[in-house]
């Protein structure tokens, strides 16, 4: 803290000290002057968040507010020095805070939001709510107390940046693209709930990783829209960009079809219900990325379709397994994937190909000969059941590009040693090194695919922990993950970095009755605020766990 001393007419040295957040600031007469470091109040050096973990986790805010202040002398109009700022403490931590000496900025009734652009009106008018605002829409003009958002796009600019500036009783949050102004938001709201105020100085932020995700397994466990509509509300705030939504599996078929309404499981979404999911996730910028696993895990549409159900030699049923030498099976799943690419506008689509019933067989050509015949026909001799599973995870990323989708599977359907080639843009959801075959990451990386990291020994949550499973805790993420350790505890080299894309907490509902909905929002709470601070920034942290496990709880 600092501490301004005036003389008063009797000789005497008066202070007098406003309490802002946890610092002393002292009121004195003298020349009316802000104590500041650097242009416009900035220092010109930057500083990195947090760098100090004793301070940065004690939760000090330089902003007014924290408590209560005592009222000014009466003499003449007293100037101000404050203390340095410090980054906000947000959750995932910013990147980087170039701090300043002010009072910062904390919202009042009949401050506003204003925009420069009409595309930021959805951002506009949700932090406004939020905090307690008045949007006021485009303006030129300037007042008190303003929260501005802008777009300034520059060429080759990371959509997802952002420079949140708190200067002169005013908030400015800039960046190339809508994304990046509604994390700088996210900010904002982070800084305001858990230090009062948002310090002064400029914050610099973009994500490591452009994908940032959850999938929820609502296949086996059927979870209401209003429990996932509150998941989407809690990942926007936190910065994560991806939610998957795998609804087809053995156990149920959760959405409402009309090309095959016999495939759907009593307890379902809605298409209306959907809807309104995916209207609520694009104003968070979150992509919701649809999953239909197939050939295998296709037990809820065999269930009504029994004629296309897999079998082996002796005439025995492989669960859930589709018979991929059957052409009606493929017409099928598109008209499926047709269906639900209207249903479902973003940009991606997992296809599955994980776990087919046939690949796990000692020697699949002898026990499902009909498979190796139909590999022979379509790919030649020497083709194997392998190859036409190949072939049909490509139909199936056909039929998905056909509608702008880029598709996605999981590594187990991706199979060494085939003539047939997975397409080359299907990109790799690495969850597993335990199938047979299993590749290590680092090979498909090499290879040139891109990744995208699932790895189940940190970031699977498997309702019952059935087989090895057991719930991940969110300080063994925080303190050991990163999204190059992609399989065991050990990451892949740095120069693989730029081909992992990022990577994806997954809920899977094995055993659906082991917990409620509420159990596992609360279950997932700290791991996925450590997943998403590994995705923003791999660094190791600035708090320690006990200080970020306090930090969530204050920005509830």
């Amino acid at each position: 803290m600092s501490r301004h001393r005036r003389r008063a007419s009797d000789g005497t040295v008066r202070r007098r000290a406003l309490l802002i957040g946890s610092g002393v600031v002292v009121c004195a007469t003298g020349l009316g002057l802000w104590a500041s470091g650097g242009e416009g109040g900035a220092p010109t050096g930057a500083v990195r968040q947090p760098s100090d973990r004793t301070s940065a986790a004690s939760g000090e805010s330089s902003g007014p507010g924290a408590g209560a202040a005592r009222a000014p002398s009466p003499t003449p109009a007293p100037s101000r020095s404050y203390a340095l700022s410090r980054a906000p403490l947000t959750i995932p931590a910013v990147r980087e805070h170039a701090p300043a000496r002010g009072p910062g900025w904390r919202p009042a009734r009949g401050h506003r939001v204003v925009v420069d652009d009409p595309a930021l009106a959805d951002e506009g008018r949700l932090v406004a709510g939020e905090l307690g605002m008045a949007y006021a829409g485009e303006r030129g003009d300037e007042r008190a107390g303003d929260l501005r958002l802008e777009l300034n796009a520059s060429r080759g600019a990371n959509p997802e940046s952002y420079t949140l500036t708190v200067r002169g009783g005013r908030v400015t949050v800039a960046a190339p693209a809508e994304a990046g102004v509604f994390y700088g938001t996210r900010t904002l709201k982070q800084a305001v709930r858990g230090g009062a105020a948002a310090p002064e100085g400029v914050v610099r932020d973009a994500p490591a990783k452009a994908r940032r995700g959850l999938m929820l397994d609502i296949a086996r466990k059927h979870f209401t829209a209003g429990w996932i509509e509150d998941r989407i509300r809690e990942l926007g705030d936190l910065k994560f960009n991806e939610l998957g939504l795998h609804f087809s599996d053995d156990q149920g078929f959760r959405i409402e079809s009309r090309s095959h309404p016999e495939v759907v499981s009593e307890q379902h979404l809605t298409r209306a219900e959907v809807r309104r999911i995916v209207r609520l996730a694009r104003s968070r910028h979150i992509t919701v990325v649809p999953e239909i696993d197939s050939p295998g895990h296709l037990g809820a549409v065999l269930a009504a379709h029994p004629e296309l159900q897999l079998r082996d030699a002796r005439g025995t049923a492989a669960t859930g397994a589709v018979d991929i030498s059957e052409p009606a099976a493929g017409k099928l799943v598109d008209e499926l994937l047709d269906e639900y690419a209207g249903l479902f506008p973003g940009g991606r689509w997992h296809l599955g190909g994980d776990e087919y019933r046939a690949l796990t067989a000692s020697d699949p050509e002898a026990s499902y000969p009909q498979l190796a015949a139909a590999a022979r026909e379509k790919y030649g001799e020497g083709a194997t059941v392998a190859d036409l599973a190949t072939g049909w995870l490509n139909d199936r990323a056909a039929a998905v590009r056909a509608h702008g989708r880029v598709p996605r599977a999981w590594n187990d359907g991706f199979y060494a040693g085939t003539s047939v080639r997975p397409d080359e843009d299907v990109e790799v959801a690495y969850w597993t090194g335990k199938e047979i075959g299993a590749r290590p990451p680092a090979e498909y990386l090499s290879a040139g695919r891109e990744l995208i990291n699932y790895n189940d020994e940190f970031l699977y949550y498997v309702l019952g922990q059935p087989q090895t499973f057991v719930y991940p805790t969110g300080q063994r993420i925080y303190e050991q993950w990163t999204p190059r350790v992609l399989r065991g505890t050990e990451p892949v080299p740095a120069s693989y970095d730029d081909r992992i894309l990022g990577g994806s907490f997954a809920v899977w509902c094995d055993l659906a009755g082991s917990q409620t909905q509420e159990q596992v929002a609360a279950g997932i709470r700290m791991p996925l605020r450590a997943t998403v601070q590994k995705l923003w920034n791999p660094d190791e942290p600035g708090l320690s766990w006990a200080d970020f496990r306090k930090l969530a709880d204050r920005l509830e």
